[in-house]
Formats: structure tokens, C-alpha cells, sequence
């Protein structure tokens, strides 16, 4: 079976070292997204505009795909609730 690493980038760069066997590539990529779900929960500044990035590498450390993401609150939000953010 495949190894897959999930590199974290949120400012810092978390690297996975172990990784992790996975059956294929679509596997891998349910597995990004409940990474990146499961770290934002952890988040305080989320909606601070900067960018996530699950990067998903191979064993051999090529990227096979990249999981970008970035919460920015509009400007009718802040009105409403200005307490967020």
C-alpha cells in the first residue's frame, strides 16, 4: 500500500515524518480534508485571512496535491458581529 504524508502550513509548517498507508489517492484525499478540519477546529484567528495548506506528498517527498484554504470574514459581518475575528 501507498505512503501518503500530510504536511500542515499555517504560517508554520508541521511535518508529517511517518505518514501514513493508504489504499489510493482518493483515500488520501478524504484523509486531507478531515486533517485540515480537525486542526482549524483547534484555531482561535481562523478568520484572520491567512492561508491553510494540506500539502500531500508521496514517499519519495513528491506532492501529489495540495488542500488550500482561508476563512476572511466580510466586512457585513464584522457590522453584525463585531465581536468576531
Amino acid at each position: 500500500m501507498p505512503r501518503y504524508h500530510f504536511h500542515i502550513h499555517d504560517g508554520t509548517t508541521i511535518t508529517d515524518q511517518a505518514g501514513r498507508e493508504l489504499p489510493d489517492l482518493a483515500a488520501a484525499q478524504r484523509v486531507a480534508i478531515r486533517l485540515l478540519g480537525e486542526a482549524l477546529e483547534q484555531v482561535d484567528d481562523f478568520w484572520s485571512g491567512h492561508e491553510w495548506r494540506v500539502q500531500v506528498t508521496d514517499a519519495h517527498g513528491l506532492t501529489l496535491f495540495l488542500l488550500d484554504f482561508v476563512g476572511t470574514l466580510a466586512p457585513a459581518a464584522r457590522i453584525v458581529q463585531p465581536d468576531i475575528g
